[in-house]
């Protein structure tokens, strides 16, 4: 069952308030209970809910952020995300009232940032899928960069680990390795293990999964993982001369 079915649905079963409940309370024409049932969603569910609902809206907020909405910004949000043609109009009704409304960003990563509080490897897979949808056209802006920072900025990410991620998008043959290792150069080697050790931990699908990150955008979790792994093996080449 895709993530993205039944998602306004979803979300008045958490019962969720803030930002998010006003966001979905005014494309329902009223207001979400917070006396509600949680309507028998697992753990993991209710963070898959949260997660895919965080991934629209600020995408959205982020398809602005230059001024313009591309094409491609919006093929990306569909496309990139896995979003079922059967589930678009229901999507899309948040995605057009999160891009509508005059209530900025900064609101809806706060309340991201307490809903998963203590699971800052999932904050930082956000931070990472924010990155792909903007690459969609081709080119990040720096609007767009701007407000990707901030966001991590509000979500409680440190610098080194927002560059981490950052230079984490870049091929293979391009990034710095101990940049992404969260390492510098004057690091001994078994310091820069250690870090990739628990990188790699922290990254790993499977713990990424079963802390609700849906399976549906799971592969830009992989890619993380791939770069993790590729900047280890550059940094050890790089020690050994």
């Amino acid at each position: 069952m895709s993530i993205w079915g039944s998602l306004i649905g979803g979300m008045i079963g958490l019962s969720l308030g803030g930002p998010f409940g006003m966001l979905l309370g005014s494309i329902l024409g009223g207001k979400i209970s917070r006396a509600r049932a949680q309507g028998g969603f697992s753990a993991i569910g209710q963070s898959q809910k949260v997660f895919a609902l965080s991934l629209i809206v600020l995408s959205a907020k982020l398809s602005k952020a230059d001024g313009q909405v591309s094409r491609e910004e919006l093929i990306a949000v569909k496309d990139k995300l896995k979003i079922p043609e059967n589930e678009l109009d229901e999507v899309g009704k948040i995605f057009n009232r999160a891009k509508e409304e005059s209530t900025g960003y900064e609101p809806y990563a706060q309340q991201i940032a307490q809903f998963y509080k203590g699971n800052l490897n999932v904050l930082e897979e956000v931070i990472n899928i924010l990155f792909y949808i903007a690459e969609s056209d081709g080119e990040v802006s720096l609007e767009e960069t701007k407000m990707i920072e901030n966001i991590a900025y509000i979500f409680g990410l440190s610098e080194t680990q927002y560059n981490s991620i950052k230079e984490s998008r870049k091929s293979s043959d391009k990034l710095n390795p101990y940049m992404v290792l969260e390492s510098s150069p004057e690091d001994d080697l078994q310091t820069i293990r250690k870090r990739y050790l628990k990188l790699s931990k922290e990254h790993h699908p499977d713990l990424l999964l079963s802390k609700g990150v849906p399976e549906e955008v799971i592969e830009e979790s992989k890619k993380t993982m791939r770069a993790i792994n590729s900047a280890w093996d550059q940094v050890q080449k790089l020690k050994k001369n």
